[in-house]
């Protein structure tokens, strides 16, 4: 039986798993199951895959978009030039087992965020594997950014209290890559200045589990448009099964 998973080193937030089901059953799939394979390692990715020889590909989820990247013999371009993965392709012959990366983020985000044929300036909340695919697409439709992060390790990044009215008055559209606000946790999100924000505002939530986090209602209350990241997920998804499926 053909076999897709998920990796991660916590799944519980994953609809992954349901959209692939859905998916299946709607489409009439046969031969084919998808699995949610929490590691609380990435030194697990490889015990894994040889004990599962039908498994033909797998999606990868924090914190391995970038800890994947050693083991990979390929990478396609896109993914390299982000510096993250979150698709897999397996290839096998005899003994040998090749892993290919390929970033699917990067079509989701691009094809769902209303905020980019809005704005002219971002903001990036957090600096991992997701961040690095909103920053590929933002420098791709001329969008200036700015990553800000708890602990900023270069010139190119600043921290969460360096936000303030004036900085959120020159950039409009705000991307949430961190976990901030993520099932189980609902009640945290990212310290900003909630208040400075206006109707002039977008938010983009890459999470989508709970629909609306904390983060999404702060921007609203404030007059901001909202997004959470349901139809990206959606959208890289497809783009992984066709990945897969090529």
């Amino acid at each position: 039986m053909k076999t897709y998973a998920l990796i991660g080193k916590t799944l519980t937030h994953s609809f992954s798993k349901a959209f692939f089901d859905e998916k299946i059953l709607r489409e009439n799939i046969t031969g084919c199951r998808y699995l949610l394979v929490p590691l609380p390692s990435i030194d697990g990715l490889v015990p894994f895959i040889k004990s599962n020889p039908d498994l033909q590909g797998f999606n990868v989820t924090v914190p391995y978009k970038e800890a994947i990247l050693p083991l990979l013999y390929a990478v396609d371009p896109v993914a390299g030039e982000v510096g993250a993965v979150n698709t897999i392709v397996i290839k096998r012959h005899q003994k040998s087992i090749w892993l290919k990366g390929y970033n699917t983020d990067v079509f989701g985000f691009e094809n769902s965020c209303i905020g980019l044929r809005h704005a002219q300036r971002a903001l990036i909340l957090g600096s991992g594997g997701a961040a690095k695919a909103a920053g590929f697409v933002l420098r791709k439709n001329g969008i200036d950014y700015l990553t800000v992060s708890r602990n900023p390790k270069n010139n190119d990044e600043i921290a969460y209290r360096d936000v303030d009215a004036e900085l959120l008055n020159r950039h409009k559209l705000i991307i949430n890559t961190t976990p901030l606000g993520m099932f189980p946790d609902v009640k945290s999100y990212p310290p900003l200045p909630y208040q400075q924000l206006s109707r002039h505002h977008i938010l983009f939530d890459m999470i989508y589990n709970p629909a609306e986090t904390e983060f999404l209602k702060r921007g609203k209350a404030a007059g901001a448009a909202t997004q959470n990241g349901l139809q990206m997920l959606a959208l890289q998804a497809e783009k992984a099964w066709e990945i897969w499926n090529s």
